[in-house]
């Protein structure tokens, strides 16, 4: 059993988040202003209103707001007394990574002369920032505070920003949907940060950790949120035209194909061909992770289909035979089974845009190549005159943007697992309001709940467990 220390959230969240407003404020008045498409008196008189940027990233992005903040905080909401926690401590955690994501991006990619420019573009790509904080979330959910969760996202948010950097400007790599750059990420952040919190303790399971029938509804219901929003996760960063159309309709493939799949394979391993919730709830978002590394390339429909079946079959795997094995031979707690819905798919959709980019020819892109390949799209009929004359490389072959590829997985997932391992060690500070193994995945420990009179004799239990813990506030 873990020692037991001061649960009270008075005075130390207000605290932080206090001082945490109060800087990004400060920031904001000293360094920050409108970018070309927010600021008024830049525009010319005669610019047109209708080719303003928010007319094309706006629509995807309150799909991805709904996605954030309704589809992954109800698929969190899958335990029976940790409902009202997973919810509310993902929109805390969503504002609060967003805006120190756009503070930590904004002097690092969109500084000019010491200021910001800030627009609608770079919250979306803060938004990004901030769903790597909430996938890893997944691997501590329950055994932690909300205060080592916005402490785990100070610490994961500059490293996701120099990650990304590493991977897609020094080595190359292309990723429009985020598959390695932050599934992979996020996934081995959140295992590496469960390591160093491991509790013994809890090795065998709790009792409050089990679901129950309303909340694996609204798991059920949060998948299917993010079922229907992830083409729009996907496709937001991708160049407008026909890359934007290829990874649309390349994830509505993958994530069709893994639907069925997962229904599929569920029932063929489950006793008497029963339907596994949790195998649902995951594997049928499997696809959408995998995509994301190869969304925008010309892999075929067959190709984006083929994806969508192989990562939910891993999926469904690693639920049934993996997060065991790692539980009781690795000693790794992995309480959402994030390793199965974003490590194992993220793996899969990274090799297969190596595979996708040494077998599609340089020919089937016409044109556009430098839209999807920005290092190889200067084909022939890209290349001026004097570039020619002088001898330039022009452009690295397949085989060369294949190794950035592989470069940059294995970037992630070092960078990643190291990174999270040292947070996990920040998080096991005495002072910052852990649970105790006996009162996990418990909303009664951080929220007021309204219980029931058919719930008094698990009131009843609750209060039994937690006077001690009162006594010690």
């Amino acid at each position: 059993m873990s020692k037991v220390f001061s649960t009270s959230l008075r005075c130390r969240l207000p605290a932080l988040l206090f001082l945490f407003q109060g800087a990004v404020l400060v920031i904001f008045a000293l360094f920050v202003t409108y970018d070309e498409h927010t600021d008024a008196a830049s525009q010319p008189a005669e610019a047109d209103p209708s080719a303003n940027q928010v007319y094309a990233i706006f629509p995807l992005f309150q799909d991805i707001q709904l996605m954030l903040l309704v589809g992954l905080g109800l698929l969190l909401a899958f335990m029976k007394g940790y409902g009202v926690s997973a919810v509310a401590c993902n929109f805390l955690l969503a504002n609060f990574s967003t805006q120190w994501a756009l503070v930590v991006q904004g002097f690092v990619h969109y500084g000019q002369h010491g200021r910001v420019h800030l627009g609608l573009y770079n919250i979306l790509t803060a938004e990004f920032a901030a769903v790597t904080v909430l996938i890893s979330a997944g691997a501590i959910l329950g055994r932690t505070s909300p205060i080592q969760l916005l402490l785990m996202s100070l610490c994961e948010i500059p490293l996701y920003v120099a990650c990304e950097w590493l991977i897609v400007s020094y080595f190359q790599a292309v990723d429009v949907g985020g598959t390695i750059t932050l599934h992979v990420f996020a996934c081995y952040f959140g295992l590496g940060t469960s390591i160093a919190l491991y509790r013994p303790g809890l090795q065998l399971g709790h009792p409050m950790e089990t679901p129950s029938y309303i909340s694996d509804l609204l798991s059920l219901v949060g998948t299917m949120f993010l079922w229907v929003f992830w083409p729009s996760f996907v496709a937001v960063l991708a160049h407008q035209g026909d890359a934007q159309h290829r990874a649309v309709l390349h994830t509505w493939l993958t994530l069709s194909a893994s639907a069925l799949t997962s229904f599929a394979t569920s029932s063929l391993l489950e006793k008497k061909g029963k339907l596994n919730l949790c195998h649902l709830q995951n594997a049928t978002l499997a696809g959408g992770v995998a995509i994301g590394a190869v969304a925008d390339m010309v892999i075929s429909p067959a190709g984006a289909f083929a994806l969508g079946i192989v990562s939910s079959l891993a999926c469904i795997l690693g639920f049934k035979y993996m997060s065991p094995f790692l539980a009781t031979r690795v000693r790794l707690q992995d309480q959402c089974g994030i390793h199965n819905l974003h490590g194992l798919p993220g793996i899969i959709g990274a090799v297969g845009g190596i595979v996708a980019i040494l077998l599609v020819p340089d020919e089937a892109y016409g044109p556009r190549l430098h839209q999807v390949f920005p290092q190889r799209g200067l084909l022939p009929w890209n290349i001026t005159l004097e570039a020619s004359l002088a001898g330039e490389n022009v452009g690295g072959s397949a085989t060369q943007q294949a190794l950035h590829q592989a470069a940059g997985l294995g970037v992630s997932i070092l960078v990643s697992l190291v990174g999270g391992y040292f947070t996990g060690l920040v998080l096991k500070l005495p002072f910052l309001a852990q649970p105790p193994d006996q009162v996990c995945f418990d909303d009664a420990l951080y929220f007021k709940i309204q219980e029931s009179t058919e719930n008094s004799s698990a009131e009843q239990a609750r209060g039994d467990l937690l006077v001690p813990l009162k006594d010690k506030a």
